[in-house]
């Protein structure tokens, strides 16, 4: 007596052909899918043990939920066969249908089969059409990655807000998509912040003006009324810090200009992004209603460039955007004492209670600590011995260079024959030469070790990078450091040249000693 072969149908609505006839109804073209599978399922005799249906969700989105849980069922062979209308509902990545489709269904005892395009795997024979199906699908996908982003430039350039989330103070606007509107609830609190910043009041101060009331955060806001937020990564989330009013009080969004491309996607085949220069972001004057009118906003940006002078009338401060807090990571404000003193702290302690542990050092004490340290590289670097056993001063940077450059052919050489052996292994297994496990195995070591390689070839980069960038400043290390040898005194143009950051830890209760790491641009 023969039993009946279990099926599983997998549906996918997508991009181009979304047709909903409402947010809570499946798609015309998901009931269309789940008809045509399941009248050919009939057909075949088959029983049908689940539907799996994603809705809203592209072929080259690894976190589709209901695809996930396909692969789970199918792990545990709670059916033998999975039935979709084209192999590109099931996946557009061609990395996904060798994984799955040839490597791991196989193995598990599942059948895959499309209908549309006459995918089988129990078809031997259209194997090779099903691989040019995944290629033709991963084209696809970078097309219409391309294609889409130059829709949304296009937008961006047109002023169009095309973001998932209006920035706090607007909504979007039901009636014109991709125009914001005022939230004036929210953006009464906006109003408050640029006048009582116009009226002397710190950022740090706001923030905890603003907490004291009880007034939540812009991502506190949002989520109490249901509106769409990230969510926030740090601590404390639903109080104000200090960051979140220094970035509203620059924001032009404010001021009726819409401003976006601060970040760019890595690649179409990941969510990741990378902040891109400010030369590159798209800014378009007068798109939507003002909540800050220009006389303040004028006003704001004047203080704004004041503040940044903290330490001597008409300079900037020594220290100014160098010191951060060792523990928690915040730049540092400057304070002034009664008796004329400066000091830094961490202002981040003040926004509420345990938020830092409260790093604290007075200007003179930070100024002595980085000349000492300063005078210590002087003494190492400029003694001849040491010098030539120990340090590679930048008039080696052009041999470093060559150096890196032949550590990244090395390696990219080293990627292609992995490349090479993984197509090699694969004929091997479709020869018949080794068998499917062995073939599973050792193309995963040879997969991992090809990803490290590539993740050394970026690292490698980076640092080819940097010492361009010296190369091309003209940088030279042991001239840098003859220069500033036996300083009494730092002005902000050495701190400039010499430190990146500086890092300040809390005063140790015993020894009285402030941790200081200093972090050179050399």
């Amino acid at each position: 007596m023969s039993t009946k072969s279990k099926v599983a149908i997998y549906c996918r609505l997508s991009e181009e052909d979304r047709n909903k006839q409402s947010e809570t109804d499946d798609s015309n073209s998901i009931q269309n899918q789940k008809s045509m599978l399941l009248q050919y399922s009939l057909e075949q005799g088959w029983e049908v043990t689940g539907i799996y249906s994603d809705d809203d969700y592209a072929g080259a989105d690894r976190r589709r939920p209901e695809f996930n849980r396909l692969l789970a069922d199918a792990r545990e062979h709670k059916f033998d066969i999975i039935l979709c209308k084209t192999q590109s509902r099931f996946t557009r990545e061609l990395e996904l249908v060798e994984k799955y489709i040839h490597g791991l269904f196989p193995i598990w005892g599942i059948r895959f089969i499309s209908i549309v395009d006459n995918a089988d795997t129990a078809n031997k024979g259209n194997k090779k059409s099903r691989q040019i199906n995944g290629l033709v699908n991963e084209w696809y996908l970078e097309d219409m990655s391309d294609n889409i982003k130059s829709v949304l430039t296009d937008r961006r350039k047109n002023g169009h807000h095309i973001g998932a989330f209006a920035l706090y103070g607007y909504k979007k606007d039901p009636d014109i998509k991709g125009h914001l509107i005022i939230d004036e609830e929210a953006a009464q609190v906006v109003r408050e912040v640029f006048t009582l910043f116009s009226q002397g009041y710190g950022k740090t101060a706001i923030a905890r003006m603003l907490n004291d009331r009880g007034i939540p955060n812009p991502t506190e806001y949002k989520r109490i009324h249901g509106l769409r937020y990230q969510q926030p990564k740090r601590k404390n989330s639903t109080l104000w810090k200090y960051f979140a009013i220094s970035d509203m009080l620059v924001n032009e969004i404010y001021i009726g200009n819409m401003v976006q491309g601060k970040y760019g996607s890595v690649s179409y085949k990941t969510k990741q992004n990378k902040p891109r220069p400010k030369n590159q972001w798209y800014i378009v004057e007068g798109t939507h209603e003002p909540i800050i009118d220009r006389e303040l906003w004028e006003k704001v940006q004047t203080l704004i460039a004041q503040k940044a002078k903290p330490f001597t009338e008409g300079k900037i401060g020594l220290f100014a955007r160098k010191a951060r807090c060792m523990n928690c990571g915040y730049t540092m404000s400057s304070n002034k004492q009664r008796d004329g003193r400066r000091y830094l702290r961490c202002s981040n302690r003040h926004v509420a209670k345990d938020a830092c542990i409260g790093s604290f050092i007075s200007v003179p004490k930070l100024e002595q600590a980085v000349i000492e340290e300063l005078n210590k590289l002087s003494a190492a670097y400029l003694n001849k011995d040491e010098l030539e056993q120990n340090v590679v001063f930048n008039s080696d940077l052009r041999g470093n260079k060559e150096t890196l450059q032949k550590e990244i052919a090395a390696y990219q050489k080293k990627i292609m024959e992995y490349i090479k052996s993984i197509r090699e292994l694969y004929l091997d297994k479709v020869k018949g030469v080794i068998i499917e496990q062995d073939y599973m195995d050792l193309s995963k070591d040879f997969s991992k070790e090809k990803d490290r390689l590539e993740k050394l070839v970026a690292d490698t980069r980076e640092r080819l990078d940097v010492i361009e960038r010296k190369i091309q400043a003209g940088d030279n290390r042991r001239q840098l450091i003859e220069q500033y040898t036996n300083l009494e005194h730092l002005d902000r143009e050495t701190v400039e040249k010499l430190i990146d950051y500086i890092l300040v830890g809390k005063k140790d209760p015993v020894t009285k000693e402030v941790p200081v790491e200093i972090h050179w641009n050399f």
